[in-house]
């Protein structure tokens, strides 16, 4: 395997570690630090993949992030597919398979560039807005057509195989870029004692130093780079993270990084390792040192394969040890180009020409370019390229002073390979992301960042200072000036020294003249990945859309994953341009995040699988694992479901674990019931507002049973209330809805009635409860206190302070059993430690611990409802039978009040809930059976309700159930009839929802 474009030295790459990979099903060979562009490059591959629109050939044109053509789609196996990865930024491997993300049926033979010849006429701006519109019944056909021409990668169909995760990170200083400013400010920072985090999205740092020429301090850049980053690798303040893209700035300085933790070292991340990860960063300060894209020039058919950035030239010469070609042609507005050519010829390659823009160029690296015998063709510039899938040859002509016309004969060069430099952009997508607008400068002939109400400092190119001392010089002013608004020492760091290389003005060119006008001259490519050319943007114009960002969307200028890397300043200058306008008049779009894609892995982190939703344990959670308990999700909590013994089944364990309840004494886990706490002065009339009952005389000690409502009048969920101090609640949930009624409260208070003050604070995990219940509850936890827990002075709704185990505890003596019950809630931590010595004291009466379904079926023997169960958002309390729990008579109406009294929620025939009892005593009717009243009506038949909850009760030796029947209050007695999947009719009484106990007498003991 050849690779005919490698340099045999030179460069960052190990040659002794060749690695091979696969392109579009061909195998080439690369090293040990190369990137798939530049193994590519050396292996001599020109074509990479189609345009967008045109399925015009593209090669590679970058060297980074501003990549708009080299766009991949990775994987070995379906498993491990992934779309659009940039190959200038994907790191070699040996194994690595990669292919094109469009071409059909390949990228060499593209049946769609047929179509892409005549797109000029057949597809202008704006055509997919005004073709395809008829007949309607074809829309789904031209979405198929146009999405499959269209579209670049694929995800994958199956699985992923890898893990991912993410972090919250906190700084006093975040550092985004690690060139020579980025390494300076985060040097001086921490050095200076602050915590410091520096990201950068090279798989090194030292940002254009890695492929620079220059020395630091009298030593090679690379080493000064070394000698930095080691010294911040070994401080404890410093998190270095390399691969590492911050792709979005947001407000308070908050700032996602996605980190490429094992993307460059197989198809998929070893064992045990992560693929990616997503860091979430919350900074006091941050630097921006994002550096600055070079901008190309905008030519005719600049965008056949050999037409490359000049800066990119020479980082595959410098870093990679890869000339991508034979003979040069550079065209340049600027002196820092001028490097590309004496890179060139230095690797013992032909340089054609330098053809320089303006009239007069002088500086060192003009000098030096001459010097070398190399032909500079001043006052003129490429206007049309030739060839195909790659440069043949190039036309030069002299140009205008102002760069507007060409003003002399066509010349045609030899060339395989052009580069272009239009001078550079600052990188200030980043600053954009918190709304700051872009400033344009004359004098660097780009846009800055703007001013903002962020933390923020920036320095280097970012900036418009260009040079590598002034990058030294501006990193370091940005560490101290850090380190003094963060209340830190100054730092004792020396600026180091760099070469300065004086340069003449550069011309402010963006778009090169052509010998026909632009409307008619070949095309002339804007934005590479979008197919935007200058006669689409001038069109655009004369259509009528004169802003920025509307000429934006029209065109597709900076969509897709380039967002205006390259493009977006050419085209708002042509823009400008055509409408007789300066830069800043036209303005410019606004980036919004992400910076570059990022795989959806990273977002979701570790939120999938068993982690999708997090598993929450209550304080007796070993307990119950040691003791077999089998559980079931609740919310997000995992509540023991029931506690079988060696050989018994399930329903044989609930009938054990209700027996012993009744008969003695059982004990549930209650910890995940939501609590929150709730105080203010209004407080209690807050409580009344949103609880459908009476709360304005409830008094210290006392607790209160209370229905929630929607505004339409539904019951939503339930709870008991505790008066804990005159203006201090504790309000209790189901464990599954705790989350949904905070929110709700916090709404109403936000946006209904902000006057009153009130304060909720969840204290769910604050508390450990446990509920004993059975005839011998009160001797149980009166061996364990010192408190009276008599029936005289402790009566049923009260509540508590108490010592149980030697432990404080508030203790409310309620039930969900109807049997005689205590809650105890002690702090979290020593919830298990009384527990156990509830089990320890408990013994002699058979103290049995028992699950959610047990506490159903006991709850359900009472006619106690389940929120959620045996209610469906459909249900008012009048339904359930519940009108005790209703104050219409509250000076405030409550929410949900008036939806009661909608026409409908007061119809007689309303579903009400009821008991039922199946005549087979032994029949268990299946929750949500249907009801009938006529078990020979046809079908399909009328149903009056159907069945919400339903058991098999040991302590009656029959089945209960509760359900909702049409009328079914004024029915006791009556008939109903459940028709079964297996074809069985059911019949069964219509009754009392209280099938144990109607008086209450057993939990007033």
């Amino acid at each position: 395997m050849s690779q005919k474009n490698r340099l045999q030295s030179g460069g960052r790459i190990d040659r002794s570690k060749p690695l091979t990979f696969t392109y579009n099903g061909k195998q080439y060979e690369g090293f040990a630090g190369d990137t798939l562009a530049s193994a590519l490059l050396a292996n001599g591959v020109d074509l990479v993949g189609r345009s967008f629109k045109y399925s015009r050939p593209r090669g590679i044109v970058a060297a980074g992030a501003e990549e708009p053509n080299a766009i991949m789609q990775l994987g070995a196996t379906e498993a491990t597919q992934v779309p659009n990865v940039r190959a200038t930024q994907q790191e070699l491997f040996s194994g690595l398979v990669s292919g094109s993300t469009n071409g059909w049926p390949n990228v060499d033979m593209d049946i769609m560039g047929l179509v892409g010849k005549l797109g000029g006429k057949m597809m202008p701006p704006g055509f997919y807005y005004k073709t395809f519109m008829y007949p309607q019944s074809m829309w789904e056909t031209y979405e198929k057509v146009i999405r499959q021409a269209a579209g670049l990668g694929r995800s994958p169909k199956e699985y992923d195989v890898d893990i991912y995760d993410k972090m919250n990170q906190h700084c006093d200083l975040m550092v985004v870029g690690a060139g020579p400013a980025g390494l300076m400010a985060a040097l001086t920072a921490a050095r200076g004692g602050a915590r410091v985090i520096i990201a950068d999205e090279q798989n090194e740092f030292g940002g254009n130093l890695l492929s620079s020429k220059e020395t630091v301090d009298g030593k090679a850049a690379a080493a000064w780079v070394a000698s930095v980053t080691k010294e911040l690798e070994a401080n404890e303040n410093v998190i270095v993270l390399p691969r590492s893209t911050v792709n979005g700035y947001h407000d308070h300085n908050f700032l996602t990084i996605h980190q490429r933790m094992t993307e460059h070292l197989a198809d998929r991340a070893p064992n045990g390792q992560i693929r990616a990860r997503y860091h979430r960063v919350r900074a006091k300060w941050v630097v921006l040192a994002t550096g600055a894209h070079e901008r190309p020039l905008v030519f005719a058919n600049n965008d056949v394969p050999g037409v490359m950035l000049a800066g990119a030239v020479s980082t595959y010469i410098n870093r990679y040890g890869v000339v991508p070609g034979n003979e040069l042609v550079l065209m340049t507005t600027n002196d820092n180009a001028y490097r590309t050519a004496l890179d060139w010829h230095d690797a013992g390659r032909k340089v054609q020409a330098i053809v320089d823009t303006r009239k007069n160029p002088t500086g060192a690296l003009v000098e030096a370019a001459r010097e070398r015998g190399i032909t500079v063709m001043a006052g003129s510039a490429v206007i049309d390229v030739q060839g195909s899938k790659r440069v043949s040859g190039v036309s030069v002509a002299s140009i205008s002073e102002d760069g507007s016309k060409v003003t002399g004969s066509v010349k045609k060069l030899s060339a395989d390979t052009v580069a272009s430099s239009g001078g550079w952009s600052p990188v200030v997508h980043l600053s954009c992301h918190t709304g700051s607008r872009p400033q344009w400068n004359d004098e660097i002939i780009g846009f800055v960042p703007g001013k903002t109400v962020q933390k923020q400092l920036i320095a280097g190119a970012v900036s418009g200072n260009f040079t590598t001392s002034g990058a030294l010089e501006q990193g370091h002013q940005a560490g101290a000036e850090a380190l003094e608004k963060l209340g830190l020492k100054a730092a004792d760091v020396a600026v180091p020294a760099a070469a300065e290389v004086k340069e003449s003005k550069p011309m402010a060119l963006f778009h090169i003249p052509h010998t026909k006008p632009t409307s008619q001259a070949p095309k002339q490519f804007v934005d590479y990945q979008n197919d935007v050319t200058a006669s689409g943007i001038e069109l655009a114009c004369r259509e009528g859309f004169e802003s920025i960002e509307h000429v934006k969307r029209y065109t597709a200028m900076g969509f897709g994953t380039d967002q205006g890397k390259l493009g977006n300043i050419n085209g708002m200058a042509i823009a400008a341009k055509f409408l007789n306008q300066s830069i800043p008049e036209t303005g410019t779009t606004i980036f919004r995040p992400n910076y570059t894609p990022i795989t959806f892995g990273a977002i979701a982190g570790r939120d999938c699988k068993e982690l999708f939703d997090p598993e929450r344990y209550s304080a007796m959670h070993k307990w119950h694992l040691e003791n077999g308990a089998k559980f079931e999700d609740v919310g997000q909590w995992k509540r023991p479901w029931y506690f079988p013994k060696a050989g018994e089944s399930m329903q044989e364990a609930l009938n054990r674990e209700c027996l012993a309840t009744r008969e003695s004494i059982g004990i549930l886990d209650a910890s995940t019931l939501g609590k929150i706490d709730i105080q203010g002065k209004d407080a209690r009339e807050f409580l009344g507002r949103v609880y459908a009952n009476a709360w304005a005389k409830l008094p210290v000690g006392r607790c209160r049973y209370g229905l929630m409502l929607k505004e339409d009048g539904m019951v939503f969920d339930d709870g008991v209330t505790s008066c804990l101090g005159e203006n201090h609640f504790l309000m209790t949930t189901t464990s599954g809805g705790a989350a949904t009624v905070l929110n709700w409260l916090e709404f109403y208070h936000q946006t209904e009635w902000p006057e009153l003050e009130v304060y909720f604070t969840s204290v769910t995990d604050h508390w450990a409860t446990m509920t004993i219940s059975g005839p011998n509850s009160r001797k149980l936890l009166e061996e364990l206190t010192d408190d009276d827990v008599s029936k005289e002075n402790f009566k049923f709704m009260d509540w508590k302070p108490a010592t149980v185990a030697g432990v404080p505890a508030r203790v409310f003596r309620i039930s969900f059993t109807g049997e005689l019950s205590f809650e105890i809630n002690v702090q979290a931590n020593y919830g298990l430690h009384v527990w156990e010595k509830l089990f320890e004291h408990g013994a002699k009466y058979n103290l049995t611990p028992y699950g959610t379904e047990t506490m159903h079926i006991l709850r359900a023997e009472k006619g106690f409802i389940i929120a959620g169960q045996d209610t469906d958002g459909s249900v008012h309390p009048y339904d359930l039978g519940m009108g005790w729990a209703v104050s219409m008579n509250k000076p405030f109406s409550f929410i949900g009040k008036r939806g009661m009294q909608r026409e409908d929620c007061v119809r007689a025939d309303r579903k009400q809930m009821v008991g039922i009892k199946t005549i087979d005593p032994n029949i268990v009717l299946p929750e949500g059976a249907q009801g009938v009243f006529d078990p020979t009506a046809s079908i399909p038949m009328p149903m009056v309700g159907h069945v919400t909850s339903s058991y098999w009760s040991a302590n009656l030796g029959r089945s209960v159930a509760l359900a909702f029947v049409k009328g079914g209050l004024d029915k006791m007695g009556e008939k109903v009839y459940y028709p079964l999947v297996d074809g069985r009719m059911v019949e069964a009484e219509i009754c009392s929802p209280i099938f144990l106990d109607p008086k209450g007498e057993r939990q007033n003991v």
